[in-house]
C-alpha cells in the first residue's frame, strides 16, 4: 500500500505499526458520507505535475454541488482551474491527480488521489485512494460573502517573491501542498499553524515545521522519493492566491519532540504565480486551531 518513500520515513520515525493500522481507513471507493460532504463544498484544491514535471497546487471554486461522486469510484468536478493557473492547461489531458476538500467552518477535510481525465465541463477523477484526516491544525473560518460578478484575475509571474507576497506568506495560518511520488502519483494536503509557521527565509526560500500527524507520512514520503512539490497560499480575505513550484528538502535535525515538531521542510522556489481575486469566496478572520504548537516549536 505504501511506496518506498513513505516506508522510509515511517521507519525513520518508528511509526510503521501505527501507519499500518491507520492505513486501513484508506478506501478505493467514495463512501456515502464522503459523497455528501463533497457535494456541500464550494472549493477544492487539486495537485498535479505539468509537462516539465513541476508540481503545482491550485484552487477550483464553484457553487455547492459542482463536485459530485457519480458512482463509488468516480468524482466529477464541474469546473477547471481558472485561466492563468498553471493547472488550467495541465488538466486538459489525462493526469495523475491529488485532491483535498477542506471545510474551514467545521475543520473537516477529505483527500482523494487517482487519475483524472477531461470531462465536458471540467475534470473526472477515477479514485485510487479516498480518506479523511483529523481536524488538527485547521483554522476555523466562515464564509462572509460570495461575490456574484467576477472578472478574469490578473496574473503575476516571477521567479522570486515580492515584498508584498513575502508579507502575505509570513502572515499565513494555512497553506496547501501538492507532491508526487517517484512514478508521478500526486497528492494534495493541508498544512496549518499559527501565523509565522510558514517562514520566509529569503525571496526564494521558505521553511515550515512538520507537526505530528496521522503517521502515514504521505507528503514527507513523496518528498523523500521526489523533491518536486508545489505550494498554494490563499488570501482568505481577498480571494487571491499565490502558487509556488519548486523543490523541498527534509531537515531532520530540526525535530523537537517537546514542541510536536518531527522535522522541518526547506522549500526552494522555482516559479511564482499570483492570481488576484480568483475566488468569489470571502472568508471571516481565523479562529486558530487549539492544536497548533507555539512558534518556538515547529507540522505532520
Amino acid at each position: 500500500m505504501y511506496h518506498s518513500g513513505e516506508l522510509a520515513v515511517q521507519r525513520r520515525m518508528g511509526q510503521e505499526t501505527i501507519a499500518v493500522r491507520v492505513g486501513r481507513m484508506i478506501r478505493t471507493e467514495v463512501p456515502a458520507a464522503a459523497a455528501a460532504f463533497l457535494a456541500e463544498q464550494p472549493m477544492i484544491v487539486v495537485a498535479a505535475a505539468d509537462d516539465r514535471g513541476r508540481v503545482w497546487a491550485g484552487l477550483i471554486v464553484g457553487p455547492p454541488g459542482f463536485v459530485h461522486a457519480d458512482d463509488p469510484r468516480t468524482i466529477t468536478i464541474d469546473a477547471r482551474p481558472t485561466p492563468g493557473d498553471p493547472l488550467h492547461d495541465v488538466l486538459h489531458s489525462r493526469q495523475r491527480i491529488g485532491m483535498i476538500a477542506l471545510e474551514p467552518q467545521t475543520r473537516r477535510r477529505m483527500r482523494v488521489n487517482g487519475s483524472a481525465e477531461p470531462a465536458r465541463t471540467g475534470v473526472r477523477i477515477h479514485t485510487d485512494q479516498v480518506y479523511s484526516n483529523c481536524p488538527k491544525y485547521i483554522s476555523r473560518r466562515d464564509i462572509a460573502e460570495v461575490r456574484s460578478a467576477m472578472e478574469p484575475p490578473d496574473v503575476h509571474r516571477g521567479e522570486s517573491l515580492t515584498d508584498r507576497q513575502q508579507a502575505l506568506i509570513a502572515s499565513a495560518d494555512a497553506f496547501f501542498i501538492g507532491s508526487a511520488d517517484a512514478t508521478g502519483n500526486a497528492d494534495a494536503s493541508h498544512r496549518g499553524g499559527n501565523p509565522g509557521f510558514l517562514q520566509v527565509l529569503s525571496p526564494r526560500q521558505l521553511r515550515w515545521p512538520d507537526y505530528r500527524g496521522n503517521s502515514m507520512f504521505m507528503t514527507l514520503g513523496n518528498i523523500e522519493a521526489n523533491p518536486r512539490c508545489g505550494l498554494l497560499v490563499v488570501d482568505w480575505s481577498s480571494g487571491s492566491t499565490i502558487q509556488l513550484t519548486g523543490t523541498a528538502e527534509i531537515s531532520w535535525e530540526e525535530a523537537d519532540s517537546s514542541a510536536g515538531t518531527q522535522c522541518a521542510v526547506d522549500f526552494t522556489i522555482g516559479e511564482v504565480v499570483e492570481l488576484t481575486h480568483v475566488s468569489p469566496l470571502r472568508w471571516s478572520s481565523a479562529e486558530l486551531s487549539p492544536a497548533n504548537p507555539g512558534l518556538t516549536g515547529g507540522q505532520g
